[in-house]
């Protein structure tokens, strides 16, 4: 608590503590969300899980909200644009940004899956089967699907935003078309031609995080953000619906408009939009996967889901200056903080969380399975979170502080063009190797036999593409000291 009191003092002034509510209730949602519709059984003897969503189609339309995803690249584009610009403002390049930008995400990953793959080997070596080992770790493994698509967005960063600076709001309208053509592949074929809107759906979601931020920024003055700060909520919001469109106009403006009008706006038409693709439209009303409908929302995301986010999107927006105004509180301001110290940890760990939970209750031989939607299913689900949330806890006390306390790497001297050239060749080599990690193992099978649980394949790239980063951060490779 200490701790957290004097990060709230330190807290610059002009920071958009919005955009850190925002992350910490994305991950809260996320969370209780997956544990909340998860319906344990058996098969073949052993506990399997499944979601629940399939047998409550009236709770179909509550994913509108509950499908959080949009909000997370929203939020990631507004604090990668901020990083990134503050970097160039610093002399720095988008290869060291890419670099550095890396430490938070690969280390928290990094520990899950070695501690998955050691936990798989020794229970292969005790004798367990590997397909039933790689079914476990393929569950407790299912968030690093939206570490494929961050992962790749962020590594897009200096391009895309080298984009948006140019052309504004069309870049994500143009996303959006991109996104539509995919699911007229899906519809009419061939499918594979929705394949590109795993990166082009949230790419453009991505894309408005970058117009909030230019908005934000330009309402208060160039000199006001720094990396991971952004002007305060009350003045941007105040002077928003002038100041973001200065320069160019229509399409082409860089800022977001963030008045309550913008915000009114964009909740009714996303909305309408969203009403008409999933009723007369051929989209399902879930933005969650659902088995045995024609199309997945979310995997890829489709027209009704860039819906959703322009629903959101404006919802966000009305809420934004009240939310600010509680958020200048000591209290409220600490309790986001603590959860933001530790919210990829949180969400990387949350189904290990359940495996762990279900693993043991199978064992003592206590494991409720009451069918879903039934009186003892719904009674369950409170001792279910409360239990879940404590497994949970114990996980982020060990394995937080990897999180908490990453530092961004130490200033070194300015690097030449050949090594400049060779640094930002060295982090590209990085990111691919990560992507493909993480690629290999969403797309394995789940009952595939792998002794470490995850494909051998996956975790040698995946580990030299952070072992990369890595050095790359020491500085031992691709700058020059100065002296």
């Amino acid at each position: 608590m200490r701790r957290l009191r004097q990060l709230a003092q330190r807290t610059p002034p002009g920071r958009e503590r919005y955009v850190d509510l925002l992350r910490a209730l994305a991950i809260t949602m996320v969370v209780l969300g997956h544990w909340g519709v998860t319906a344990v059984g058996y098969d073949d003897g052993r506990p399997a899980g499944h979601s629940a969503l399939a047998d409550l189609r009236w709770a179909w339309p509550l994913t509108w909200v509950a499908q959080v995803m949009p909000v997370f690249f929203l939020v990631g584009g507004y604090a990668n644009a901020a990083s990134l610009a503050a970097r160039r403002r610093r002399g720095g390049s988008a290869a060291g940004w890419l670099v550095d930008r890396s430490a938070r995400l690969v280390r928290p990953t990094t520990v899950l899956l070695l501690v998955l793959a050691a936990g798989a080997g020794i229970a292969t070596l005790r004798g367990a089967d590997p397909a039933q080992v790689r079914t476990v770790v393929w569950f407790a493994t299912i968030p690093l699907w939206f570490l494929v698509a961050y992962v790749a967005v962020v590594a897009l960063t200096p391009p895309m935003y080298a984009l948006h600076r140019r052309f504004g709001l069309a870049v994500p309208v143009a996303l959006v078309v991109l996104v539509a053509l995919g699911d007229l592949g899906r519809l009419l074929g061939p499918a594979a031609l929705a394949d590109g809107n795993y990166l082009f759906g949230w790419l453009a979601v991505h894309q408005l995080g970058f117009a909030w931020y230019d908005a934000a920024r330009a309402a208060t003055g160039a000199g006001a953000a720094e990396a991971g700060a952004t002007p305060g909520a009350a003045r941007a919001g105040a002077t928003a619906s002038t100041t973001a469109g200065a320069g160019p106009r229509g399409l082409f403006r860089r800022g977001l408009p963030l008045s309550g009008r913008a915000g009114a706006l964009l909740l009714g038409g996303g909305l309408v939009a969203l009403v008409l693709l999933t009723t007369v439209g051929p989209y399902p009303v879930a933005m969650l996967h659902i088995p045995g409908e024609r199309l997945d929302n979310a995997a890829p995301p489709s027209l009704a889901l860039m819906a959703a986010a322009a629903t959101q999107l404006g919802l966000i927006l009305l809420l934004r200056r009240p939310a600010g105004r509680r958020l200048r509180r000591s209290g409220p301001w600490q309790a986001v903080l603590a959860v933001n110290a530790v919210v990829l940890t949180l969400f990387l760990w949350h189904l290990t969380a359940a495996v762990l939970l279900v693993g043991l209750l199978d064992a003592l031989g206590v494991l409720p399975t009451p069918p879903v939607g039934s009186v003892a299913w719904w009674a369950w689900r409170v001792p279910w979170l409360l239990a879940l949330a404590a497994v949970l806890a114990v996980l982020v006390a060990v394995f937080g502080p990897v999180e908490a306390r990453t530092r961004r790497p130490p200033a070194t001297g300015p690097a030449g063009t050949g090594s400049r050239r060779l640094r930002a060749g060295l982090a590209v080599a990085g990111y691919a190797g990560m992507l493909v990690g993480l690629l290999l193992n969403s797309l394995a099978p789940k009952t595939a036999p792998e002794p470490l649980g995850l494909p051998a394949p996956a975790l040698v790239a995946y580990l030299a593409g952070a072992g990369l980063l890595r050095l790359l951060r020491s500085g031992r490779v691709g700058r020059r000291r100065p002296g």
